[in-house]
């Protein structure tokens, strides 16, 4: 994926992690910038969905590849 300006790498880590880490990294960030979010926990897809839909962060998309699901979160 392109257009992130910054990555986390949550692969192997499971339930509740994806989530805390990425709360975690975004929260470095500046309003506007993206976080490119790798993650294997099946469970990443939904929280981080609600995870952005609770904090007004846009989910500019998400995908599943070979490295496990791919997001682009934009920070609000």
């Amino acid at each position: 994926m392109t257009g992130a300006t910054h990555t986390l790498d949550a692969r192997g880590l499971n339930c509740p992690l994806p989530i805390l880490r990425t709360k975690k990294a975004i929260a470095a960030l500046a309003s506007g910038e993206i976080l490119e979010v790798t993650a294997t926990d099946p469970g990443s897809v939904k929280d981080l969905d609600a995870f952005c839909s609770q904090t007004g962060h846009e989910m500019v998309s998400h995908e599943e590849t070979a490295d496990g699901f791919v997001f682009l979160i934009r920070k609000a």
